[in-house]
């Protein structure tokens, strides 16, 4: 599977995931914000959407809307390759993010 073939609503989730992986520092890098701008292109959202997840660069999408159980299994590698792309984007990958990163991983399995 391929992120050009998510739907909608997976996209929206993905973005979620990427949003609040950015803030997994407590602090959303310049590059990490350019990262998710080159997504938002890449998936083609509408504007609306786009409003929404620049919302979520200033304040995290709420914790219980980003539960790795709801990723449905054949969108897990599509989401964590994505994910690591989120907190690479920076250049610089700290614990906070590096734990959540393998939290995440742990309850994908």
């Amino acid at each position: 599977m391929t992120i050009d073939q998510l739907g909608r609503n997976e996209r929206l989730r993905l973005m979620k995931f990427i949003c609040s992986f950015a803030w997994a520092d407590l602090d959303v890098h310049q590059k990490e914000r350019a990262f998710v701008k080159r997504m938002l292109k890449r998936l083609k959202l509408d504007d609306e959407v786009a409003e929404q997840v620049r919302g979520w660069l200033e304040v995290p999408p709420p914790p219980d809307e980003v539960d790795p159980t709801d990723i449905p299994p054949r969108h897990r590698k599509l989401f964590l390759d994505a994910i690591r792309e989120t907190i690479e984007a920076d250049g610089v990958v700290v614990s906070e993010e590096r734990e959540a990163f393998e939290l995440l991983q742990e309850l994908m399995r």
